[in-house]
């Protein structure tokens, strides 16, 4: 594992672009349990009942019964290692993108600048009638939100049944049809559209550095680097590998 580390160190000093994709496993150590998990959010609340955007319209009211208990446990997450090592990299001019499928914000709170959300962002509410935005803190405690019109306010995270954002998805595209490394964590993108993007990565020529607690479909598929382990302590050691390399590179 030590010579993983060394290796996907390496391979982010070396390459010119490299981006990063991250999904639920990289929140769970931050105390967000992954919403397909046993102890997850849909082991409590049916998806198909509660997280359409066709029940929402529905039954809102309903539909926060859910959303309260999500945004509970998102309220008290703070980044841990692995978010603030992806802030850092980024820093340091080596890690050009984030993109995520979680909607926590703990990328954004860990000080990454450019992070490309696929299923939106749990800090902003808005009036699907309206339109008027307000951020989760003018509303915190009010349980269902509500606008100023009178109408309830929809958190803006995807629901199902709701298009990925456009600007979110040619990016994405962009980004892993050019980049030269792609790290990989806390996911095993099967969800699509995100799944695309390894695949593109990788038919683009990008070496595939993947930080997982067990192996995943991608792992014997298009994975060149594998990590087995908790993303933070992951995180940590590439760090601590990058600026070693960075520091003997200044000093020959």
């Amino acid at each position: 594992m030590k010579e993983a580390i060394k290796n996907a160190a390496k391979v982010i000093i070396e390459s010119r672009a490299t981006i990063a994709l991250t999904g639920a496993g990289i929140s769970v150590e931050s105390g967000i349990p992954d919403f397909r998990s046993k102890d997850g959010l849909w082991s409590k609340f049916d998806p198909e009942e509660y997280a359409t955007i066709y029940a929402f319209r529905e039954n809102p009211e309903k539909v926060w019964r859910m959303l309260k208990e999500m945004e509970e446990i998102v309220g008290k997450a703070k980044p841990n290692n692995a978010h603030i090592g992806l802030a850092e990299l980024e820093r340091m001019g080596l890690l050009g993108s984030v993109i995520t499928q979680n909607v926590d914000n703990l990328h954004q709170e860990a000080g990454s600048k450019d992070v490309i959300e696929y299923h939106g962002n749990s800090k902003t509410l808005t009036c699907l009638w309206c339109k008027k935005t307000y951020d989760y803190e003018e509303k915190k405690g009010q349980y269902p939100p509500k606008c100023e019109c009178g109408r309830i306010l929809k958190p803006d995270v995807v629901f199902f049944g709701e298009a990925i954002p456009p600007l979110a998805m040619e990016r994405g595209y962009q980004l892993a049809g050019s980049c030269r490394a792609l790290l990989i964590i806390g996911t095993s993108a099967v969800v699509s559209p995100f799944n695309m993007l390894p695949r593109m990565a990788k038919q683009a020529g990008a070496r595939i550095i993947e930080l997982n607690l067990e192996e995943t479909i991608l792992t014997h598929d298009i994975t060149d680097i594998f990590i087995k382990g908790s993303a933070s302590t992951s995180m940590s050691e590439i760090i601590s590998h990058v600026e070693g390399l960075k520091a003997d590179n200044i000093n020959r």
